[in-house]
């Protein structure tokens, strides 16, 4: 079967920074919905598009194509009284930008603690980078009807979210 709309692709994937450096991989599959359903990143499913089982494809992804340039405004500085006593470099907490509504979480991560203060910074760990996104194709099949009517895959034990 070849991966066209509301198809369910499996696949095997690496993901490289551009000197090469692997940033990211899985051994077991991943698998997503395909036809626009945002479940991986829209260049590879059109690269994918067409392909079946045992095919590779490789995207080079820029910036705006994967993960957003990186945005400074996104680094904030707070006191240091607001987080816990034991907080470190690299931990991460969810919280609101100042100008955003309540139900617009960001994850931040703690890039540099003081006494007084603490930086952290909401934007994705990978933005303003240009990756490449090595792929298998393990698995293709057509969606089932709960999966279409929820825009997402399920899995082998049924519904979960």
């Amino acid at each position: 079967m070849k991966i066209v709309k509301d198809s369910v692709v499996s696949l095997r994937y690496e993901l490289l920074d551009s000197e090469g450096v692997l940033v990211e991989t899985v051994e077991d599959p991943i698998s997503y919905l395909h036809g626009g359903y945002d479940g991986i990143f829209p260049l590879v499913e059109e690269a994918l598009h067409g392909k079946a089982v045992g095919d590779k494809v490789s995207v080079t992804l820029q910036p705006d194509d994967a993960f957003g340039e990186y945005e400074h405004e996104m680094v904030e500085v707070e006191a240091r009284s607001s987080f816990p006593k034991d907080v470190a470099v690299g931990m991460q907490f969810e919280g609101a930008p100042e100008e955003a509504d309540d139900e617009d979480f960001i994850l931040y991560t703690v890039i540099e603690i003081t006494d007084d203060e603490v930086t952290v910074d909401g934007n994705h760990p990978l933005a303003g980078k240009t990756l490449t996104f090595n792929c298998a194709v393990t698995g293709v099949r057509a969606a089932t009807a709960d999966e279409l009517q929820h825009g997402h895959v399920h899995d082998e034990g049924g519904h979960l979210h």
